[in-house]
C-alpha cells in the first residue's frame, strides 16, 4: 500500500507486525511510522527495520489513516486522554490491548464516531505464526476492516468475529500459547526423567509437537482419528492415555480455558 500505518508503542508485538508487513510488501519500511517513548526500542525499530521513529505520536496521527495501538491495558486510559484532540473522523485506531472492549475507546474518547477494531492476537505472531481475532464498531466499513484483516493476516491466521466472543478468543489463544509451552516443557522433563540428555529430549519433543499439528492441518483428520492410529492395542501410547483420562486431561484443559475466559470478562468489567 501507498498509505501510511501508524503504531503507537514500539515494543514486541509491534515489532512482529512490523516485520510481517514488510515481509508481506503490504506496506514500505518509509510508510510505516512508529511512536515509542524509549530511544533503545527507537533505534532498534529504525536500524532493523528501516521505519520511521518518533519520540511524539503527532506525526502518526497526522499522517496515518490505520494508527495500531500497541501499548499496555493500564496504558492505554493515559494514551487516549492525550491523544483525544488528535483522532479525527478518518483514523482507524487499532488495538491490540488485551481486555477492553470497544466501548472503553469511546468512552474515554468522548467521541462517538470514533473508528474502532479490537484485535485479540498471540505470542506466535513474533515468528509469523499467530492467530487473531478481529472486532469492530459500526463506524468501521467492510474495506476499512479488510485493510485491518491484511494487517494481522501477514503474520499468522485470522478470524472475523462479534466482540463478543473475544473474551473466549482469549481464553483458547490469546492465553494458549502458555498452555502449549508449559505441556512441551512438561514433555521435554518427561525425556529427561526417563534417561535422556536434554538437548535431545528437547529436540524430540519440539519435533514431535511441530510435526503433530502439521499432519492435523495436512491430513485433515479429526484429531481422535489420528490419536487412534498411534494408540495399537495393548501398547505403549494407550496406556500413557489412560493415565492422562483417568486424571481427566481433557477437563483440566477445558478448565484452564475456562478460567482465562472468565479472568478476561473480569478485566473487561474492571474498566
Amino acid at each position: 500500500m501507498s498509505q501510511k500505518i501508524g503504531f503507537i508503542g514500539g515494543g514486541q508485538m509491534a515489532e512482529a507486525l512490523i516485520k510481517g508487513i514488510i515481509a508481506s510488501g503490504l506496506y514500505k519500511e518509509e510508510n510505516i511510522l512508529v511512536a515509542e517513548p524509549n530511544s533503545f526500542r527507537r533505534d532498534h525499530l529504525e536500524s532493523n527495520y528501516a521505519v520511521k521513529a518518533y519520540y511524539s505520536n503527532l506525526p502518526i496521527f497526522e499522517n496515518c489513516k490505520n494508527i495500531i495501538l500497541a501499548v499496555k491495558p493500564q496504558t492505554m486510559k493515559t494514551l487516549l486522554e492525550e491523544c483525544r484532540e488528535r483522532v479525527q473522523i478518518q483514523h482507524i485506531l487499532i488495538s491490540i490491548a488485551a481486555g477492553l472492549p470497544i466501548s472503553f475507546y469511546i468512552d474515554t474518547l468522548g467521541k462517538p464516531e470514533t473508528k474502532v477494531v479490537r484485535v485479540m492476537p498471540n505470542t506466535p505472531a513474533l515468528v509469523l505464526e499467530g492467530a487473531s481475532a478481529l472486532s469492530r464498531n459500526r463506524n468501521v466499513s467492510d474495506s476499512e476492516l479488510h485493510e485491518a484483516e491484511e494487517i494481522f493476516m501477514a503474520v499468522g491466521e485470522v478470524v472475523i468475529l462479534d466482540e463478543t466472543h473475544l473474551d473466549a478468543v482469549t481464553g483458547l489463544s490469546g492465553s494458549g500459547p502458555a498452555y502449549v509451552f508449559s505441556f512441551v516443557e512438561a514433555l521435554i522433563d518427561a525425556g529427561v526423567k526417563s534417561g535422556l540428555t536434554r538437548a535431545v529430549s528437547e529436540k524430540l519433543a519440539l519435533q514431535t509437537v511441530s510435526g503433530s499439528v502439521k499432519l492435523l492441518r495436512e491430513s485433515g483428520e479429526h484429531p481422535a482419528a489420528l490419536r487412534g492410529m498411534v494408540t495399537s492395542p495393548g501398547g505403549t501410547a494407550i496406556t500413557a492415555l489412560h493415565v492422562l483420562e483417568k486424571v481427566g486431561f481433557h477437563g483440566i484443559i477445558m478448565d484452564i480455558v475456562e478460567s482465562a475466559v472468565n479472568r478476561s470478562k473480569q478485566l473487561g468489567e474492571a474498566q
